[in-house]
């Protein structure tokens, strides 16, 4: 089972990556870093992207009925869509707190949004923490 390096590594793989993050949601912190920042600055896109995930994964406008806060994030993944490209934010379900998503950059003319979206679920499925 990979670790973080190693899902970072695999995720820069995918047609179009620009630069790929494990964010910690709840403190803006980046745990692992691959490839550039869009802002040239891993930390400060950390914080940012961060800000966002957590409105989408404490907002109760996405909870779908039936779910509780333990369930875990109600949000699969995040999509934010630039003139240059795609961000895509990968929520990370862990067995002691799921406060962690990856963070994908993808250049808009020759990345793969969907083939991103499959293989960070495939990623975050298999990320080893601890």
């Amino acid at each position: 089972m990979p670790g973080i390096d190693e899902c970072l590594t695999e995720a820069m793989t995918l047609p179009g990556a620009r630069g790929a993050s494990l964010v910690d949601w709840t403190s803006g912190l980046a745990l692992g870093t691959a490839g550039d920042s869009p802002v040239g600055d891993h930390e400060t896109t950390a914080a940012e992207t961060a800000e966002l995930a957590r409105s989408a994964a404490e907002f109760d406008s996405f909870v779908a009925e039936g779910e509780t806060p333990s369930d875990g994030p109600p949000v699969e993944d995040l999509i934010v869509t630039t003139r240059a490209g795609y961000h895509v934010l990968r929520f990370v379900e862990t067995s002691f707190d799921s406060s962690v998503f990856l963070h994908l950059w993808l250049d808009r003319d020759t990345g793969n949004l969907a083939l991103a979206r499959i293989r960070l679920r495939d990623i975050a499925e298999r990320l080893v923490l601890g």
